[in-house]
């Protein structure tokens, strides 16, 4: 992966097939290695600055542990222990931090943000997740599906179902592109991605011959091995979102019913996570008390069910993270 030494990893369209590929299948093997008491450590001695404006919790971990496993140092800030953003511009920051750090993570509301820390910088720099993009959620997704299904990429079919607008739906989209998997995204039109994502998707897809699907039609999922969605609404929406968001998706919801649609008898659940499948949640109570719904985006059912991965998938965020840091900073 020495191809990718200094590069930044900001959105899956930075990559070609083959390097997206190659961080598949370096993931695979620093997981391998990891389980067999192998893994051998190649960021020895560098520091990593993490900086998450958002909250996270598989992200920041997977980070921390990803670089620990790996030799290296890291320093967390928040908006609340440095100056990005109050008293300093992301360029400013960049060139601090890149003077003093081997590589930067950012997470927060605006791709625009992590670019320009990007193009200010002198080390990698790591997107964690903005509003548009989240490059290590798709990675994580497409390693998870491959080793749940044991398939070559291009015999993978999977449908994400929900609102498609945003990082995790365009995400999934472009991942998928990348590897000419069967992509299928399931939305009220109003809720599926930007115009200029779908026409990038369809440009790679031509190279790559991937499959891409754009519909409202849940009768899409057949054939299906996987169904991903994600959380419908926000702690910080306004009501009246909520109350608009729900009513278009009520139909979407990633139930019993959907997976038998598939007519896989093995289809496998994923979800980046949190999810609201139950009301032991601050948001998942505030949603019932105002709309009467123990479950939002996915039935506990579903979500405790054997069908469920969610879990592989998060613990994969860890090393495909690793894989991410590995092949940008040796």
């Amino acid at each position: 992966m020495g191809a990718l030494k200094g590069r930044h990893f900001l959105k899956e369209e930075d990559f070609t097939p083959a390097e997206w590929r190659g961080l598949l299948d370096l993931t695979g093997e620093l997981k391998t290695a990891r389980r067999a008491g192998t893994e051998q450590q190649a960021l020895g001695g560098m520091n990593l600055a993490l900086i998450f404006e958002k909250t996270s919790t598989r992200t920041r971990s997977a980070f921390e542990v990803a670089a620990h496993q790996q030799g290296a140092h890291v320093t967390q800030m928040d908006g609340n222990s440095s100056q990005l953003g109050h008293k300093e511009s992301p360029a400013d920051t960049a060139r601090v931090l890149s003077r003093l750090f081997d590589g930067i993570e950012y997470r927060g509301a605006w791709q625009s943000t992590v670019e320009t820390i990007a193009q200010h910088s002198s080390v990698p720099v790591w997107n964690g997740l903005t509003d548009e993009w989240h490059p290590t959620q798709s990675l994580c997704d497409m390693f998870t599906m491959r080793e749940a299904s044991g398939l070559d990429d291009r015999d993978i079919a999977y449908a994400y179902v929900g609102d498609a607008r945003f990082n995790v739906g365009c995400s999934l989209l472009m991942g998928g592109a990348l590897l000419g998997m069967d992509v299928r995204l399931i939305a009220p039109s109003k809720l599926l991605p930007p115009e200029s994502v779908v026409r990038t998707a369809r440009e790679i897809a031509d190279v790559t011959g991937a499959r891409i699907t754009l519909t409202e039609d849940l009768g899409a999922v057949r054939g299906c091995r996987f169904i991903h969605t994600d959380i419908w609404v926000s702690m910080g929406e306004p009501e009246s979102v909520w109350t608009e968001r729900i009513l278009l998706l009520r139909d979407y919801q990633v139930n019993r019913e959907l997976l038998e649609r598939t007519g896989v008898a093995d289809v496998k659940f994923m979800h980046c996570l949190p999810a609201y499948h139950n009301r032991e949640t601050t948001v998942g109570e505030a949603v019932y008390q105002r709309f009467g719904l123990e479950e939002l985006e996915v039935t506990d059912e579903v979500f405790e069910s054997a069908a469920s991965i969610v879990f592989d998938q998060a613990e994969n965020r860890m090393h495909s993270i690793k894989a991410i840091l590995v092949a940008t900073l040796t």
